[in-house]
Protein backbone atom coordinates (compact mmCIF):
# COMPACT_ATOMS: atom_id res chain seq x y z
CA UNK A 1 0.00 0.00 0.00
CA UNK A 2 1.01 3.57 -0.88
CA UNK A 3 1.19 6.38 1.67
CA UNK A 4 2.30 10.10 1.36
CA UNK A 5 4.97 9.19 3.65
CA UNK A 6 6.26 6.92 1.19
CA UNK A 7 9.35 9.01 -0.53
CA UNK A 8 10.32 6.54 -3.06
CA UNK A 9 10.44 7.53 -6.78
CA UNK A 10 7.08 5.69 -7.21
CA UNK A 11 5.22 6.92 -4.47
CA UNK A 12 6.48 10.55 -5.77
CA UNK A 13 5.04 10.48 -9.16
CA UNK A 14 2.24 8.84 -8.11
CA UNK A 15 0.97 11.20 -5.52
CA UNK A 16 1.88 14.20 -7.98
CA UNK A 17 0.84 12.62 -11.37
CA UNK A 18 -2.35 13.43 -12.60
CA UNK A 19 -4.59 10.14 -12.26
CA UNK A 20 -7.62 11.00 -13.74
CA UNK A 21 -6.13 12.22 -16.98
CA UNK A 22 -3.75 9.05 -16.46
CA UNK A 23 -6.91 7.17 -16.28
CA UNK A 24 -8.19 8.52 -19.23
CA UNK A 25 -4.83 7.76 -21.74
CA UNK A 26 -5.18 4.12 -20.61
CA UNK A 27 -9.08 3.84 -20.90
CA UNK A 28 -8.37 5.23 -24.59
CA UNK A 29 -5.27 2.88 -25.24
CA UNK A 30 -7.46 -0.01 -24.01
CA UNK A 31 -10.24 0.73 -26.18
CA UNK A 32 -7.83 0.74 -29.34
CA UNK A 33 -6.54 -2.64 -28.80
CA UNK A 34 -9.94 -3.86 -28.59
CA UNK A 35 -10.75 -2.01 -31.90
CA UNK A 36 -7.54 -3.23 -33.43
CA UNK A 37 -8.71 -6.58 -32.84
CA UNK A 38 -12.07 -5.71 -34.66
CA UNK A 39 -10.22 -4.07 -37.88
CA UNK A 40 -7.43 -6.46 -38.14
CA UNK A 41 -9.56 -9.36 -40.10
CA UNK A 42 -11.11 -6.27 -42.38
CA UNK A 43 -7.74 -5.33 -42.99
CA UNK A 44 -6.03 -9.07 -43.70
CA UNK A 45 -9.04 -10.42 -45.29
CA UNK A 46 -12.27 -9.34 -46.97
CA UNK A 47 -16.35 -10.55 -46.54
CA UNK A 48 -15.57 -13.78 -47.87
CA UNK A 49 -12.10 -14.28 -46.92
CA UNK A 50 -10.44 -15.18 -43.43
CA UNK A 51 -8.56 -12.49 -42.35
CA UNK A 52 -6.11 -12.47 -39.33
CA UNK A 53 -4.97 -10.70 -36.41
CA UNK A 54 -1.32 -9.48 -37.61
CA UNK A 55 -2.15 -6.34 -36.93
CA UNK A 56 -3.63 -6.24 -33.59
CA UNK A 57 -0.21 -8.38 -32.30
CA UNK A 58 1.94 -5.25 -33.71
CA UNK A 59 -0.62 -3.30 -31.83
CA UNK A 60 -0.47 -4.69 -28.87
CA UNK A 61 3.35 -4.31 -28.95
CA UNK A 62 3.38 -0.83 -30.23
CA UNK A 63 0.69 -0.17 -26.87
CA UNK A 64 3.28 -1.85 -24.66
CA UNK A 65 5.81 0.53 -25.91
CA UNK A 66 3.76 3.68 -25.77
CA UNK A 67 3.12 3.13 -21.94
CA UNK A 68 6.57 2.98 -21.45
CA UNK A 69 6.98 6.17 -23.36
CA UNK A 70 4.23 7.78 -21.58
CA UNK A 71 5.10 6.84 -17.75
CA UNK A 72 9.05 7.43 -18.51
CA UNK A 73 8.48 10.56 -19.92
CA UNK A 74 5.96 12.07 -16.99
CA UNK A 75 8.94 11.36 -14.91
CA UNK A 76 10.91 14.14 -16.35
CA UNK A 77 11.28 17.38 -14.11
CA UNK A 78 10.56 20.51 -16.42
CA UNK A 79 14.44 21.07 -17.40
CA UNK A 80 14.66 17.62 -18.48
CA UNK A 81 11.76 18.03 -20.73
CA UNK A 82 12.61 21.34 -22.20
CA UNK A 83 15.83 19.28 -23.10
CA UNK A 84 14.22 16.52 -24.74
CA UNK A 85 11.65 18.34 -26.34
CA UNK A 86 14.84 20.12 -28.33
CA UNK A 87 16.48 17.09 -29.45
CA UNK A 88 13.12 15.33 -30.43
CA UNK A 89 12.14 18.48 -32.54
CA UNK A 90 15.51 18.67 -34.08
CA UNK A 91 15.30 14.42 -34.75
CA UNK A 92 12.07 15.16 -36.34
CA UNK A 93 12.96 17.47 -38.24
CA UNK A 94 15.53 15.86 -39.68
CA UNK A 95 13.62 13.03 -40.32
CA UNK A 96 10.90 14.94 -41.55
CA UNK A 97 13.51 16.19 -44.86
CA UNK A 98 14.80 12.73 -45.33
CA UNK A 99 11.66 12.07 -46.06
CA UNK A 100 11.50 13.88 -49.22
CA UNK A 101 13.95 11.54 -50.68
CA UNK A 102 14.12 8.46 -49.35
CA UNK A 103 10.65 7.90 -48.02
CA UNK A 104 7.70 5.63 -49.54
CA UNK A 105 5.69 7.43 -52.13
CA UNK A 106 2.14 6.62 -51.34
CA UNK A 107 -0.52 8.24 -53.83
CA UNK A 108 1.64 10.89 -54.52
CA UNK A 109 2.62 12.15 -50.67
CA UNK A 110 5.80 11.27 -49.28
CA UNK A 111 5.19 10.87 -45.51
CA UNK A 112 6.64 7.74 -43.95
CA UNK A 113 10.48 6.04 -43.28
CA UNK A 114 10.32 2.67 -44.57
CA UNK A 115 12.66 0.95 -41.07
CA UNK A 116 11.24 -2.36 -41.95
CA UNK A 117 9.05 -3.29 -39.01
CA UNK A 118 6.75 -0.73 -39.32
CA UNK A 119 6.74 2.79 -40.99
CA UNK A 120 7.84 5.75 -39.14
CA UNK A 121 6.33 9.39 -40.07
CA UNK A 122 8.45 11.65 -38.32
CA UNK A 123 6.29 14.53 -38.84
CA UNK A 124 3.81 13.26 -35.83
CA UNK A 125 6.85 14.12 -33.29
CA UNK A 126 6.67 17.91 -34.32
CA UNK A 127 3.82 18.98 -32.69
CA UNK A 128 4.84 17.81 -29.21
CA UNK A 129 7.98 18.89 -29.14
CA UNK A 130 7.25 22.02 -30.51
CA UNK A 131 4.59 23.11 -28.03
CA UNK A 132 7.13 22.10 -25.23
CA UNK A 133 9.57 24.61 -26.93
CA UNK A 134 7.01 27.40 -27.68
CA UNK A 135 6.11 27.15 -23.79
CA UNK A 136 9.94 27.77 -22.97
CA UNK A 137 9.91 31.07 -25.28
CA UNK A 138 7.23 32.50 -24.21
CA UNK A 139 7.37 31.84 -21.03
CA UNK A 140 11.40 32.79 -20.48
CA UNK A 141 11.35 36.63 -18.35
CA UNK A 142 14.21 37.54 -20.07
CA UNK A 143 13.34 40.14 -22.81
CA UNK A 144 14.58 38.83 -26.28
CA UNK A 145 15.55 41.28 -29.13
CA UNK A 146 12.77 40.38 -31.26
CA UNK A 147 9.00 39.78 -30.49
CA UNK A 148 8.31 36.29 -28.74
CA UNK A 149 5.84 35.12 -31.21
CA UNK A 150 8.36 36.26 -34.10
CA UNK A 151 10.93 33.88 -32.40
CA UNK A 152 8.01 30.38 -32.42
CA UNK A 153 7.17 31.54 -36.06
CA UNK A 154 10.79 31.13 -36.99
CA UNK A 155 11.29 28.29 -34.93
CA UNK A 156 8.03 26.75 -36.74
CA UNK A 157 8.85 28.11 -40.37
CA UNK A 158 11.10 24.83 -41.78
CA UNK A 159 8.66 22.46 -40.20
CA UNK A 160 5.73 24.44 -42.35
CA UNK A 161 7.90 24.35 -45.59
CA UNK A 162 8.72 20.40 -45.25
CA UNK A 163 5.44 19.51 -44.42
CA UNK A 164 3.95 21.38 -47.35
CA UNK A 165 6.59 19.79 -49.60
CA UNK A 166 5.65 16.24 -48.44
CA UNK A 167 2.72 17.80 -48.69
CA UNK A 168 1.02 16.97 -45.44
CA UNK A 169 -1.40 19.96 -45.30
CA UNK A 170 -3.47 18.23 -42.35
CA UNK A 171 0.13 18.29 -39.82
CA UNK A 172 0.58 21.80 -41.80
CA UNK A 173 -2.87 22.60 -40.26
CA UNK A 174 -2.11 21.16 -36.51
CA UNK A 175 0.81 22.99 -35.98
CA UNK A 176 -0.90 26.49 -36.98
CA UNK A 177 -4.08 25.61 -34.37
CA UNK A 178 -1.27 24.57 -32.39
CA UNK A 179 1.07 28.00 -32.66
CA UNK A 180 -2.50 29.67 -32.47
CA UNK A 181 -3.62 28.40 -29.58
CA UNK A 182 0.11 29.16 -27.37
CA UNK A 183 0.00 32.81 -28.53
CA UNK A 184 -4.16 32.89 -27.21
CA UNK A 185 -2.93 31.21 -24.27
CA UNK A 186 0.31 33.11 -23.34
CA UNK A 187 -1.78 36.82 -23.64
CA UNK A 188 -2.12 37.75 -27.81
CA UNK A 189 -4.32 40.87 -28.04
CA UNK A 190 -7.50 39.85 -29.83
CA UNK A 191 -6.96 41.96 -32.86
CA UNK A 192 -4.05 39.45 -33.16
CA UNK A 193 -6.36 36.90 -32.83
CA UNK A 194 -8.96 37.96 -35.12
CA UNK A 195 -5.79 38.86 -38.15
CA UNK A 196 -4.45 34.87 -37.55
CA UNK A 197 -7.87 33.67 -37.86
CA UNK A 198 -9.01 35.45 -41.26
CA UNK A 199 -4.88 34.35 -42.51
CA UNK A 200 -5.73 30.94 -41.51
CA UNK A 201 -8.63 31.56 -43.43
CA UNK A 202 -6.13 32.45 -46.81
CA UNK A 203 -4.14 29.74 -46.58
CA UNK A 204 -7.04 26.76 -46.49
CA UNK A 205 -7.88 28.71 -49.69
CA UNK A 206 -4.96 28.46 -51.42
CA UNK A 207 -4.17 25.16 -50.13
CA UNK A 208 -7.74 23.93 -51.56
CA UNK A 209 -6.39 26.63 -54.67
CA UNK A 210 -3.02 24.30 -54.73
CA UNK A 211 -3.32 20.73 -53.91
CA UNK A 212 -5.62 18.44 -56.21
CA UNK A 213 -6.36 16.33 -53.65
CA UNK A 214 -7.80 18.96 -50.88
CA UNK A 215 -9.79 20.44 -53.81
CA UNK A 216 -11.10 16.98 -54.43
CA UNK A 217 -12.39 16.72 -50.55
CA UNK A 218 -13.49 20.13 -50.28
CA UNK A 219 -15.45 19.59 -53.32
CA UNK A 220 -16.83 15.80 -52.11
CA UNK A 221 -18.06 17.65 -49.08
CA UNK A 222 -20.14 20.10 -50.70
CA UNK A 223 -21.51 18.25 -53.09
CA UNK A 224 -25.24 17.62 -53.14
CA UNK A 225 -25.16 14.32 -50.66
CA UNK A 226 -21.96 16.12 -48.50
CA UNK A 227 -19.93 12.65 -48.60
CA UNK A 228 -17.21 10.99 -50.65
CA UNK A 229 -16.86 6.89 -51.07
CA UNK A 230 -15.49 6.86 -47.38
CA UNK A 231 -17.37 9.13 -45.60
CA UNK A 232 -20.28 7.73 -47.06
CA UNK A 233 -19.89 3.66 -46.08
CA UNK A 234 -18.27 5.12 -42.45
CA UNK A 235 -22.09 6.72 -41.95
CA UNK A 236 -23.70 3.04 -42.93
CA UNK A 237 -21.75 1.68 -40.54
CA UNK A 238 -22.74 3.72 -38.18
CA UNK A 239 -26.41 3.52 -38.94
CA UNK A 240 -25.91 -0.72 -39.51
CA UNK A 241 -24.16 -0.12 -35.73
CA UNK A 242 -26.88 1.44 -33.73
CA UNK A 243 -27.15 2.40 -30.49
CA UNK A 244 -25.36 -0.85 -28.95
CA UNK A 245 -23.94 -2.14 -32.08
CA UNK A 246 -23.74 -5.65 -34.33
CA UNK A 247 -21.73 -7.11 -31.94
CA UNK A 248 -17.52 -7.55 -31.46
CA UNK A 249 -16.43 -9.03 -35.31
CA UNK A 250 -19.84 -9.09 -36.59
CA UNK A 251 -19.82 -5.87 -38.42
CA UNK A 252 -19.49 -6.17 -42.25
CA UNK A 253 -19.31 -2.95 -43.56
CA UNK A 254 -15.69 -2.66 -42.46
CA UNK A 255 -14.56 -4.69 -44.93
CA UNK A 256 -15.15 -2.14 -47.74
CA UNK A 257 -14.15 0.86 -45.69
CA UNK A 258 -10.45 1.86 -47.02
CA UNK A 259 -8.14 2.48 -43.68
CA UNK A 260 -10.93 1.28 -41.26
CA UNK A 261 -7.64 0.34 -38.79
CA UNK A 262 -6.77 3.58 -39.04
CA UNK A 263 -8.52 7.09 -40.35
CA UNK A 264 -11.58 5.50 -39.85
CA UNK A 265 -11.58 3.73 -36.81
CA UNK A 266 -14.34 5.25 -34.84
CA UNK A 267 -16.68 4.09 -37.93
CA UNK A 268 -15.43 0.71 -36.87
CA UNK A 269 -16.11 1.31 -33.36
CA UNK A 270 -19.58 2.71 -34.56
CA UNK A 271 -20.51 -0.42 -36.32
CA UNK A 272 -19.62 -3.07 -33.71
CA UNK A 273 -19.89 -1.56 -30.53
CA UNK A 274 -22.46 1.31 -31.37
CA UNK A 275 -23.21 4.87 -30.02
CA UNK A 276 -22.46 3.84 -26.60
CA UNK A 277 -18.62 3.40 -27.33
CA UNK A 278 -18.43 6.31 -29.40
CA UNK A 279 -20.11 8.53 -26.97
CA UNK A 280 -17.65 6.79 -24.55
CA UNK A 281 -14.53 7.62 -26.50
CA UNK A 282 -15.60 11.70 -26.92
CA UNK A 283 -16.17 11.09 -23.36
CA UNK A 284 -12.65 10.20 -22.72
CA UNK A 285 -11.39 12.64 -24.90
CA UNK A 286 -13.47 15.55 -23.05
CA UNK A 287 -12.55 14.42 -19.37
CA UNK A 288 -8.43 14.63 -20.62
CA UNK A 289 -9.18 17.93 -22.36
CA UNK A 290 -10.99 19.79 -19.72
CA UNK A 291 -8.46 18.09 -16.90
CA UNK A 292 -5.10 19.01 -18.38
CA UNK A 293 -6.58 22.36 -19.30
CA UNK A 294 -6.91 22.81 -15.39
CA UNK A 295 -4.14 21.29 -14.16
CA UNK A 296 -2.39 23.56 -16.53
CA UNK A 297 -4.14 26.78 -15.19
CA UNK A 298 -3.39 25.74 -11.54
CA UNK A 299 0.14 25.23 -12.24
CA UNK A 300 2.56 27.93 -10.98
CA UNK A 301 5.39 28.19 -13.63
CA UNK A 302 4.06 29.95 -16.77
CA UNK A 303 5.86 27.21 -18.67
CA UNK A 304 4.19 24.84 -17.22
CA UNK A 305 0.68 26.23 -17.99
CA UNK A 306 1.26 27.22 -21.67
CA UNK A 307 2.81 23.78 -22.32
CA UNK A 308 0.11 21.45 -20.89
CA UNK A 309 -2.70 23.69 -22.51
CA UNK A 310 -1.00 23.82 -26.18
CA UNK A 311 -0.22 19.36 -25.72
CA UNK A 312 -4.08 19.56 -24.54
CA UNK A 313 -5.59 21.59 -27.15
CA UNK A 314 -3.50 20.02 -30.26
CA UNK A 315 -4.10 16.09 -29.10
CA UNK A 316 -8.48 17.93 -28.97
CA UNK A 317 -8.31 18.97 -31.74
CA UNK A 318 -6.84 16.22 -33.56
CA UNK A 319 -9.26 13.37 -32.09
CA UNK A 320 -12.41 16.04 -32.92
CA UNK A 321 -10.97 16.19 -36.60
CA UNK A 322 -10.86 12.32 -37.76
CA UNK A 323 -14.05 12.27 -35.32
CA UNK A 324 -15.75 14.48 -37.13
CA UNK A 325 -14.64 13.40 -40.48
CA UNK A 326 -16.26 9.50 -39.76
CA UNK A 327 -19.28 11.28 -38.87
CA UNK A 328 -19.10 14.08 -42.15
CA UNK A 329 -19.15 16.97 -40.12
CA UNK A 330 -16.00 18.22 -41.82
CA UNK A 331 -14.06 17.28 -45.31
CA UNK A 332 -12.34 14.14 -45.27
CA UNK A 333 -8.77 14.14 -43.93
CA UNK A 334 -5.88 11.41 -43.14
CA UNK A 335 -5.36 11.95 -39.93
CA UNK A 336 -5.50 9.24 -36.65
CA UNK A 337 -7.32 9.27 -33.63
CA UNK A 338 -5.04 9.77 -30.63
CA UNK A 339 -4.81 6.29 -28.75
CA UNK A 340 -7.22 4.50 -31.35
CA UNK A 341 -5.60 4.24 -34.72
CA UNK A 342 -3.63 1.68 -35.42
CA UNK A 343 0.22 2.25 -36.30
CA UNK A 344 3.53 2.85 -34.43
CA UNK A 345 4.37 6.65 -35.33
CA UNK A 346 0.85 7.42 -33.76
CA UNK A 347 0.88 5.81 -30.75
CA UNK A 348 4.16 6.71 -30.04
CA UNK A 349 3.77 10.36 -30.69
CA UNK A 350 0.55 10.85 -28.32
CA UNK A 351 2.20 8.55 -25.85
CA UNK A 352 5.28 11.61 -25.92
CA UNK A 353 2.59 13.91 -26.25
CA UNK A 354 0.79 12.98 -22.78
CA UNK A 355 3.75 12.28 -21.34
CA UNK A 356 4.91 15.85 -21.47
CA UNK A 357 1.49 16.79 -20.45
CA UNK A 358 1.36 14.87 -17.39
CA UNK A 359 5.33 15.97 -16.71
CA UNK A 360 4.30 19.66 -16.65
CA UNK A 361 1.20 19.04 -15.13
CA UNK A 362 2.83 17.27 -11.88
CA UNK A 363 1.93 19.13 -8.54
CA UNK A 364 5.69 20.34 -7.26
CA UNK A 365 5.77 22.25 -4.22
CA UNK A 366 7.11 25.77 -3.95
CA UNK A 367 9.58 25.80 -1.66
CA UNK A 368 11.08 28.90 -0.83
CA UNK A 369 13.29 30.59 1.82
CA UNK A 370 11.85 33.28 3.81
CA UNK A 371 13.83 36.21 5.00
CA UNK A 372 13.87 38.64 7.91
CA UNK A 373 12.95 41.68 5.23
CA UNK A 374 9.69 39.19 4.20
CA UNK A 375 6.55 40.09 5.70
CA UNK A 376 5.19 36.45 5.77
CA UNK A 377 8.97 35.75 7.52
CA UNK A 378 7.53 35.85 11.19
CA UNK A 379 3.94 33.78 10.08
CA UNK A 380 6.47 31.07 8.11
CA UNK A 381 8.53 31.05 11.54
CA UNK A 382 4.92 30.24 13.46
Amino acid sequence: MLNRSDKSGFANWWFTVDRVALLCMLVLAGIGLMLAFAASPAITGGPLSAGDFRYTARQVVFAVMAIGILCSVSLLSLRQIRMLAAVTFACALIGSFLVLFIGADVLGARRELDLGPFALQPSEFLKPSFAILAAAVLADRQPLAIPKPLVTFLLLVPALLILIRQPDVGQTGLLLCLWGAMLFFWGMSFVWVGAGIGIAGALGFVAYEIFPHVHHRVEQYLSEDGTGYQAGLALKAFAHGGLAGVGPGAGTIKYRIPDAHSDFIFAVAGEEFGFLLCGLIALMFCILTVRLLLRSAAAREPFAQLAGAGLAVVTAVQAFINMGVAVSLLPAKGMTLPFISYGGSSLFAVALTMGFALAVTRQRPNIRMATRDDPTFFMVRA
